[in-house]
């Protein structure tokens, strides 16, 4: 095994004078006293290794001694990590003592005494290759497969499974051999790097079905696709983590992954409280049940960040191996971008834009493409859906960081200062928003044929609607309400009655806050209908109150129950009002 003296110290980029070979991100361990700091390999240069330590360096000096372990950075994966809140090097924090985390101390992910009720679901004599399931435990809700390990290449064959009865995960399950004869015995562990991507599965499509998130801004004008990308840059105050928290309490996933990046801690502290106090609309049970927590604070050493990101997803893809849905929250990765620019700094790297790495653009779309639709080796789908915040310096949306996540997300949900400050909730932009998803030919004939024929003209005629009326508010407010034709103040009525009706939204009502497609799809035609009716008006200021009395029925549809009697009561009041002004 490798060992090595600590020659140089900046900050958490440690140099070290190695005595044997070491590899790219191979872990190691650097003693400070009889205490064992985790560091990653960045950087080999001759008998030097670069590392970034994942805790703080203080009182590290030259000299230290050094020990390689011969592995890289990895998380270890098996039954017990549902509700789990795990730092970024994945170790459980609910294991540890005290206020803050103490130097040096690694506690184990998973409870090796844990027992799980095994049901096997393959049999000795089948073919199987990594990632082919061996059998199931159930894990809250969920059923967790046992796979063969994603490290193993090639075909094996099954000598001897165990039958089905309680086992702890360190007990022998099942018995492969390879073409040669050689025997591999597997319990219901592995390991896996995290800087690799698993490709346990035999094909992976585009994204072509969409993900309901019963967010209405989302899944009516920029629908996310399962298995897509997004993300939602915005300046502070706008209400990204808010919008997150309630995509990942109505989304359509089986499994939720909050990554915690570099966030303020008091942020954290809410994740962790309130996260168990949601209920689970889909299981009627607490969200946390179906939840996975990877937590990093901005005030924890910065190459943890990295790594808690990292961790996150290599998490998520194992769940997706399952069969599973996986929603994968990232907030935000702005920090890991801070924290990639420190390291690059401090080895004197070629500064990009903003001293960034000049590979930055590349880390984030080989990161981003990790996510996906596939389908597994017998045929089973299972999907990551990502969706990362992006947190800009003083919200500008055109520093390094929301430019390359922009080439690697198909989607784009801009958050608006504005609409912030006007509590038009969620505080999405309609018009500088986007979903290239709309635009994939597998994708509109999903749309089309699953919530309604011609929904994506729909869509686009809702979209317009909003663009013609910001531009008739800009004319308004230059040249003034009656500076203006009539058709211009109806214009921008109209855009009202989509904006406020459509993409405003009360978290706080128990209907409003998470709205089914097939409702979306309803109200936004009867909107859509009301829009295009030919309305008469003698002059500029009978149009608000009009257009009020119109805003104010379909609000009150959106607090009822869809199709109920008072729902249909006031739809029928509402037509009353539109006939009042209809052309004769």
């Amino acid at each position: 095994m490798t060992k090595g003296i600590v020659t140089g110290i900046i900050s958490n980029l440690v140099h070290v004078e190695v005595d044997g070979p070491v590899s790219q991100n191979e872990i190691c361990y650097i003693d400070l006293h009889g205490v064992k700091l985790m560091a990653e390999v960045i950087k080999i240069a001759g008998n030097t290794a670069y590392t970034q330590v994942f805790e703080s360096t203080r009182g590290l000096q030259p000299g230290c001694t050094v020990e390689f372990t011969e592995r890289m950075l990895e998380v270890k994966l098996g039954p017990g990590m549902l509700s789990k809140n795990y730092d970024g090097l994945q170790d459980d924090l609910n294991k540890m003592d005290g206020l803050f985390l103490t130097r040096g101390e690694y506690t184990d992910p998973l409870d090796e005494h844990s027992v799980w009720h095994f049901t096997p679901l393959a049999k000795a004599g089948d073919a199987v290759q990594a990632g082919d399931w061996l059998g199931s435990v159930p894990e809250n809700w969920i059923n967790h497969k046992i796979m063969v390990p994603f490290k193993m290449e090639g075909q094996y064959s099954i000598k001897s499974i165990a039958a089905e009865g309680d086992f702890q995960i360190t007990d022998t399950i099942a018995v492969l051999a390879n073409a040669e004869g050689a025997e591999f015995p597997l319990n219901m562990i592995q390991y896996w790097p995290v800087k690799l991507p698993i490709r346990a599965y035999a094909s992976k499509p585009r994204p072509f079905k969409m993900m309901e998130t019963g967010v209405r801004t989302i899944d009516t004008l920029n629908p996310i696709a399962e298995g897509g990308t997004g993300f939602t840059p915005g300046p502070f105050g706008t209400g990204k983590t808010v919008l997150q928290h309630s995509i990942s309490q109505n989304a359509e996933a089986d499994l939720i992954i909050v990554a915690a990046c570099g966030e303020r801690a008091n942020e954290v502290v809410e994740l962790f409280v309130e996260f168990p106090e949601l209920d689970d609309p889909r299981t009627g049970r607490k969200l946390m049940e179906r939840t996975i927590i990877i937590c990093n604070t901005s005030n924890m050493p910065v190459a943890a960040r990295e790594a808690s990101v990292y961790t996150a997803m290599s998490i998520a893809e194992y769940y997706r191996s399952m069969g599973l849905r996986v929603l994968l929250l990232a907030d935000s990765t702005s920090r890991w971008a801070q924290a990639l620019r420190e390291m690059s700094n401090r080895m004197e790297e070629l500064p990009g834009p903003d001293a960034f790495p000049m590979d930055l653009p590349a880390i984030i779309s080989n990161f981003y493409s990790r996510a996906g639709y596939v389908f597994l080796n017998n045929g089973t789908p299972g999907s990551i859906t990502f969706i990362g915040a992006v947190s800009p310096a003083g919200g500008n949306l055109k520093e390094p960081v929301t430019e390359s996540t922009k080439k690697a997300a198909r989607c784009f949900y801009s958050l608006s200062q504005e609409r912030a400050d006007s509590k038009r909730y969620p505080a999405v932009d309609p018009i500088d928003s986007y979903s290239k998803y709309l635009e994939y030919d597998e994708v509109k004939e999903y749309l089309d044929g699953n919530i309604a024929p011609g929904w994506v003209h729909d869509v686009l005629t809702a979209k317009d609607l909003l663009l013609r009326g910001k531009e008739a508010k800009d004319q308004i407010n230059i040249l003034g309400d009656d500076g203006v034709p009539l058709d211009y103040h109806s214009r921008f009525w109209k855009s009202e009655l989509v904006d406020r009706i459509i993409l405003v939204q009360d978290g706080f009502d128990p209907v409003d806050k998470s709205t089914p497609i097939k409702r979306q799809a309803y109200m936004l035609q009867l909107v859509l209908k009301i829009c295009r009716e030919e309305l008469v008006f003698a002059n500029y200021e009978e149009l608000q109150p009009y257009y009020t009395r119109l805003i104010n029925g379909l609000r009150q549809m959106n607090y009822q129950e869809f199709q109920n009697a008072k729902f249909k009561e006031y739809e029928a009041q509402l037509m009353a009002i539109v006939a009042e002004r209809r052309a004769k």
